[in-house]
């Protein structure tokens, strides 16, 4: 097994399509990459479904809070 030093590590960005520039450095020659890690910069479903709760939640406060001053909007009207 091929030890590796933690300071040769380098973190990157994939493009779309999964792919990753390596730099120039690299150019016309053959190189050994291995995943180590990979993170998602997609929130899970558990995180999408609180986000949603919470603004359904919130849109409920806001109505409530609308009728009120329209209610008080249209009396101060009739007046």
């Amino acid at each position: 097994m091929t030890k590796v030093d933690a300071r040769d590590l380098q973190t990157n960005e994939t493009d779309d399509r999964g792919r990753i520039y390596l730099g120039t450095e690299y150019a016309n020659k053959r190189v050994t990459v291995a995943v180590v890690e990979v993170e998602s910069d997609q929130p899970d479903e558990n995180e999408l479904a609180a986000a949603y709760r919470e603004a359904s939640e919130s849109a409920e406060e806001l109505v409530d809070e609308w009728d009120e001053a329209s209610d008080e909007a249209w009396g101060g009207l009739n007046k």
